[in-house]
């Protein structure tokens, strides 16, 4: 499984590559949180990533990897790279295969958001719409790989991609060590697994999943992945099918607990960190703190908390 030295490697990797994302503190009176004592929070802005979301460090980790391993496998600066995303990895893998002199083809569902979509064909990416959801895109994207030879990576199920992600919270360490709790958005649960990884028990890791995408709520019920409907606000960044199985087994390993919110509650979220922080985060860049706006999550006494604000692409304010 994915491990702290993997995730420290990873960001050696990756230090001329990504943002070191910063924090804000901010006390849980502004967001709406009631006390008595009203928990102060720590935010990690990681919606200010390159592209807007926490994807690059994944899909950067992934090629800067598969480059290093010379001629094994499928060669990239040949073949170029494919994947399969809702939108935030389709991005973040156009600006790395951008940034690394490669070419790169992704497939979306035909319902991705246009300021997504907008947003990959930016980076120079050929764009493949296709199909309802990620299931039906990553399928499409695997026949065309197994065609053309590309480099496939995986928007969550991969240990280059997990372990990239896991450098977020070995920043978060970093710059806010005294935390105890540390929310964390999730659908396939890529991130999620590398924060959890990297913490492994030192600071409790909740992974905080929409009521519309119950995927790992759905896995850790079953004892394995299985697939579940999805669907939802943040069904384009949170809405993978079923969870990974490099991903279930570092869950189960290190995720203090797994809870759900409502659509309602995202929405609240994000108008919360609008209008009280002026951060714009897309529903699944606000999903991590709606846990604590309804209740999903309740800190104990003392808890020092940190959100992580994984997302921020949307094209519009909210109203």
């Amino acid at each position: 499984m994915t491990s702290r030295p993997a995730i420290a490697a990873a960001a050696r990797r990756l230090i001329p590559v990504i943002r070191h994302t910063p924090i804000l503190r901010i006390g849980g009176a502004e967001l709406g949180l009631a006390g008595p004592p009203s928990p102060h929070l720590t935010l990690k802005l990681e919606l200010l990533q390159h592209t807007g979301s926490f994807k690059p460090r994944g899909a950067f980790n992934h090629l800067l990897a598969a480059r290093a391993a010379g001629g094994s496998g499928a060669d990239p600066e040949r073949a170029g790279v494919i994947a399969a995303s809702g939108g935030n990895h389709g991005a973040a893998v156009a600006f790395a295969a951008r940034a690394l002199g490669m070419a790169a083809e992704i497939f979306v569902p035909a319902t991705t958001p246009a300021a997504k979509r907008a947003r990959i064909e930016s980076y120079g990416a050929r764009l493949v719409p296709v199909g309802a959801d990620y299931a039906a895109a990553f399928a499409a994207s695997q026949a065309r790989q197994a065609v053309t030879g590309a480099l496939s990576v995986h928007a969550y199920d991969d240990p280059e991609v997990i372990a990239g992600q896991g450098t977020v919270g070995r920043e978060f360490e970093q710059d806010a060590p005294e935390l105890t709790h540390v929310l964390v958005a999730a659908g396939g649960g890529g991130l999620l697994a590398g924060i959890a990884a990297w913490y492994a028990g030192s600071a409790q890791v909740i992974g905080v999943e929409p009521e519309t995408c119950p995927t790992l709520h759905a896995a850790r019920a079953a004892g394995w992945p299985v697939p579940v409907a999805v669907s939802g606000l943040a069904a384009d960044s949170l809405g993978a099918r079923q969870a990974g199985a490099h991903v279930f087994p570092l869950v189960e390993a290190h995720v203090a607990a797994l809870v759900l919110v409502p659509d309602e509650a995202i929405d609240a979220a994000r108008r919360l960190l609008w209008d009280r922080a002026r951060v714009l985060a897309e529903p699944g860049g606000a999903t991590a703190l709606a846990a604590l706006l309804c209740g999903a999550f309740v800190p104990p006494e003392g808890a020092r908390i940190g959100v992580v604000v994984c997302g921020g692409n949307t094209g519009a304010v909210p109203g």
